[in-house]
């Protein structure tokens, strides 16, 4: 009795392995591999436990009953990377009210809704940049499985000074707006931000990001200002580095962008006023540019509508928002390193890929706009040796999109397919 339930547990564990390890044949009649200047014709990738574990020339039929998936007419590309989202809220002229509204559980389910937006958008991986915590929670349901979303990598809460950018309280009655701490993500000095990088980490964040000038939709006057000085920015890239973090730095202003890259930041998010003297550091020190095209226009146009956002935020957004799009030019027609990333909370999640034509429309050629979104921004999160690119081993985080992207981004924010570590999210 006990061989025959062993020999009948073993056949259906065999089974099992056989129906998990089946293979999904993608025939692409355009492949953009995320890392080569020129697209490949007629092409099939074959899928396995989540991997990629073949690309052979032509449309290779299975002889096993593998699922074959006809995309003959389409362009298949690594699942795009986008490292500016805030998954926990999203654009509306009742934002600023919801902090009194919502409680923990409240934003844990609307920020689901906008993961899954998200991934069914074609980005596979984001980094989150700041929220309230909720966002930790929030990559580690998707891990799990209870929800679904793209792979989120988190800062959990953003690091500022008093009064500075990410400041919970700005803008709140004296006796609600108390003296946020390093818990909360606010530091004067180097010993509390030492304690605010170390207070993340022990959140379970993955990396830190710090708001190095005032911001645009901070209910606060300055919108470019310096707000760290050299030695808490010092202590904060030094301490984070020790646990494995790079450092993202929120910056509108010249001298805030200048303080945080001599620092040692790994990128630069908005870079408005970036001026050549930045752009040369950043080269020198290897600094990314993180632009958010779709954040400053969007900012700028509701800025128009009378009541959208609080009265301190609408001059700011009227004059940085449009700025922008010829900061990124001048960027990139000087060198500096560039990564793909939307501001996606800022805007409505799911468009994010209008970015793609944004920075084409401001001289980037198209396919190093793909690059900027695959293989370039997984170096940036260090997983260049498992996402960003259709490469054997590497995870099978695929989108196709009709048509010829090199033509026209406009087909980008159309997504016909979308392959999640092999699991299909939306099925052509």
């Amino acid at each position: 009795m006990k061989s025959l339930f062993l020999f009948t547990l073993t056949f259906f564990l065999t089974l099992t392995f056989q129906l998990n390890a089946q293979s999904i044949y993608i025939h692409a009649g355009q492949l953009i591999d995320g890392v080569s200047d020129s697209p490949r014709e007629n092409v099939t990738v074959i899928v396995e436990n989540g991997q990629i574990r073949a690309i052979q020339n032509g449309f290779q039929t299975p002889d096993d009953g593998s699922q074959v998936l006809d995309l003959e007419d389409h362009t298949l590309m690594p699942g795009w990377i986008d490292l500016h989202v805030h998954l926990e809220n999203e654009t509306s002229p009742t934002r600023y009210l919801d902090t009194y509204r919502l409680n923990d559980a409240d934003i844990a389910f609307q920020s689901a809704v906008y993961a899954e937006r998200t991934l069914r958008a074609g980005f596979t991986t984001v980094r989150d940049l700041g929220g309230s915590g909720v966002n930790i929670a929030l990559r580690n349901a998707i891990n799990k499985g209870y929800t679904l979303g793209p792979r989120v990598i988190t800062v959990g809460k953003s690091i500022a000074t008093t009064g500075g950018h990410a400041d919970p309280t700005n803008g709140w009655k004296d006796e609600l707006m108390g003296r946020p701490g390093p818990k909360e993500g606010v530091v004067n000095g180097p010993f509390e931000a030492r304690e605010a990088v170390r207070q993340r980490y022990k959140n379970g964040a993955d990396h830190i990001k710090i708001t190095s000038t005032g911001g645009v939709l901070s209910v606060a006057k300055s919108g470019q200002n310096p707000q760290f000085l050299n030695d808490e920015l010092a202590a904060i890239v030094e301490t984070a580095k020790d646990y494995e973090m790079h450092v993202a730095a929120h910056a509108h202003g010249e001298e805030g962008m200048l303080r945080a890259v001599d620092a040692g930041v790994l990128t630069i998010e908005h870079g408005t006023y970036m001026s050549e003297r930045v752009m040369d550091r950043m080269i020198e020190k290897g600094a990314y540019y993180v632009p958010t095209i779709s954040a400053g226009n969007f900012v700028a146009e509701k800025a128009q509508i009378d009541g959208y956002y609080p009265a301190i935020v609408v001059p700011k957004a009227i004059a940085i928002g449009p700025q922008i799009t010829s900061t990124f030019a001048k960027a990139y027609a000087y060198g500096v390193p560039i990564a793909f990333g939307t501001d996606a909370g800022v805007f409505p999640h799911g468009e994010n890929a209008k970015e793609f034509g944004y920075m084409v429309e401001a001289g980037m050629p198209a396919m190093e706009v793909i690059q900027s979104a695959t293989s370039i921004a997984a170096k940036v999160l260090g997983l260049d040796s498992e996402i960003g690119q259709i490469s054997l081993g590497y995870a099978a985080d695929l989108v196709a999109v009709p048509g010829n992207p090199l033509d026209t981004m406009e087909v980008m924010e159309r997504p016909s397919f979308v392959m999640k570590g092999g699991e299909i999210i939306i099925e052509p």
